[in-house]
């Protein structure tokens, strides 16, 4: 046998230990089997989150932990490089939440220690980890490509994607630590990549490039935690109205000029954070406990066909 056969017998899913149980039959018909509890109740109900890129107001960590919190929370570790607002993040969500234990950390999501001193804070606090959402990130350099230095290109990958490999590095062995209250190794490592990430023209080359690996980097991790019982995905948002794109929403808001932001893709409109955060809900429950290795784009149709100008389509 294999080293890599003998590491993977060590943390072996529910599902391929227990099957999915059979659910009885309605009258001669054989009932729904179900993976994940009922939807209409906490999604997260008792898992432990790590959310990177949470300090903006009105970014895609702090709408995410939010939902978190929301939906039955344990824990949720709201974590950025810049603290200014994680104080307030917290008294909020305690505020609304109050049984959900909020932990703030400072560090830079491409600093490999401090990512593994958060992985194993949650393993020591709780003994268990279930979420690690890896969502910081930067703008990149937003000039033509033969402007951009190779140090600047490196910097954008490193806050970028190695933010992200490091995230499942840690994450993907921690989930695998089994308890009573956890008898089955499991988790959902998810990443945000970007419509950028897939095609080009909407972002610069080195954020594109950053981008495209996240993809790469969640599509190649699942296979090799194949059996475990832990997920990885990417999430690739279009125009989202966070920190990150604030500063054009101003200036067309200021122009008079809002109504085109977003206009190329089919729903005519920019979103909201919590437009993207539900669907990191979604792949952090169980509910998306078949959905491995994929790139979950959430742009109002913009990646679904080629650029056409409104009103001119035949």
């Amino acid at each position: 046998m294999s080293g890599t056969a003998k590491r993977r017998l060590q943390a072996v899913s529910q599902q391929l230990v227990e099957g999915i149980p059979d659910a009885g039959k309605f009258e001669d018909i054989p009932r729904i089997r179900h993976v994940a509890p009922d939807s209409v109740g906490p999604r997260v109900k008792d898992k432990v989150a790590i959310v990177t890129g949470t300090n903006s107001p009105a970014g895609i960590g702090r709408a995410t932990a939010h939902q978190y919190a929301h939906n039955g929370a344990k824990a949720v570790y709201i974590c950025d490089y810049d603290g200014t607002h994680l104080g307030t993040h917290k008294r909020e969500i305690e505020s609304l939440y109050p049984g959900v234990d909020i932990h703030i950390r400072e560090f830079d999501a491409a600093d490999e220690e401090a990512v593994k001193a958060v992985v194993e804070d949650a393993i020591q606090k709780y003994g268990r980890l279930d979420i690690f959402f890896a969502n910081a990130g930067v703008i990149g350099q937003p000039r033509i490509f033969t402007d951009v230095t190779g140090a600047e290109f490196l910097k954008t990958l490193n806050t970028n994607s190695v933010s992200v490999f490091l995230a499942a590095k840690y994450a993907a062995t921690a989930m695998k630590q089994t308890s009573k209250e956890k008898p089955y190794p499991s988790g959902s490592i998810i990443a945000t990549a970007s419509v950028a990430g897939l095609r080009a023209n909407a972002g610069s080359t080195d954020y594109s490039a950053s981008k495209a690996a996240v993809v790469s980097i969640a599509q190649s991790c699942a296979f090799q935690m194949a059996g475990t019982g832990v997920r990885i995905n990417a999430i690739c948002p279009g125009v989202i109205e966070t920190g990150m794109t604030q500063a054009m929403y101003d200036a067309a808001r200021a122009r008079g000029t809002e109504r085109k932001i977003g206009q190329l893709n089919p729903l005519q409109r920019g979103a909201v954070a919590d437009e993207v955060a539900r669907v990191a809900l979604f792949l952090g429950s169980d509910e998306s406990s078949y959905v491995n290795g994929q790139a979950w784009v959430v742009c109002g149709g913009l990646s679904a066909g080629h650029p056409f100008v409104p009103g001119k389509l035949a």
